[in-house]
């Protein structure tokens, strides 16, 4: 129990203050705690570090992050913008896809007003994959003998799967013709 306490505590305060290595304790539940707790634990934590950093930037992070990532975070305003009526379409896929680094989205969504909720549902879905393989990894690290034996067919399979599920509904959406006023 202790452990688990531990880790928990170790991996929030890193997600939450954006210290690299989150990965590492990644492939450390799986390696402790076995695919299925390894899983649930590294997404009930990725997910709460990443909601406390969203609610620290929304205090105090407005001046930083235009500081920081002034162009990104235009970019980011506007696309939050035009897809307002799917975001969370849009905020899964940002999670899924490394077009904005999940740091910038966990500092920079408060700051463009995308509501917690959409937030804490593409956080937590969109992290599944990326948990996925990590966890898996750590089961069978004493095994790797190259990066190439992480993604079986089985790995491939499942992340192509949730890939497909996640854009599908943007791509859906795409194609409908805007409505007219």
């Amino acid at each position: 129990m202790q452990v688990l306490v531990g880790y928990s505590v170790v991996y929030i305060f890193m997600q939450t203050f954006m210290i690299p290595g989150t990965v590492f304790m990644s492939l450390l539940a799986g390696a402790l705690f076995g695919i299925s707790r390894g899983l649930a634990l590294v997404l009930f934590t990725a997910t709460a570090g990443a909601s406390s950093c969203y609610f620290l930037s929304k205090l105090i992070g407005r001046p930083l992050v235009f500081l920081l990532f002034p162009d990104k975070v235009t970019f980011f305003q506007e696309q939050v913008a035009k897809r307002r009526q799917n975001l969370l379409n849009y905020m899964l896929f940002l999670r899924v896809t490394p077009t904005l680094p999940n740091t910038f989205i966990n500092l920079a969504s408060p700051i463009v007003n995308v509501p917690y909720h959409i937030f804490f549902l593409a956080t937590f879905i969109g992290l599944i994959p990326a948990a996925y393989v990590t966890v898996r990894a750590g089961i069978t690290l004493g095994e790797l003998r190259s990066i190439g034996d992480l993604y079986d067919f089985h790995s491939i399979a499942t992340l192509f799967l949730i890939g497909i599920v996640t854009v599908t509904p943007t791509l859906m959406n795409k194609n409908k013709p805007e409505p007219t006023s």
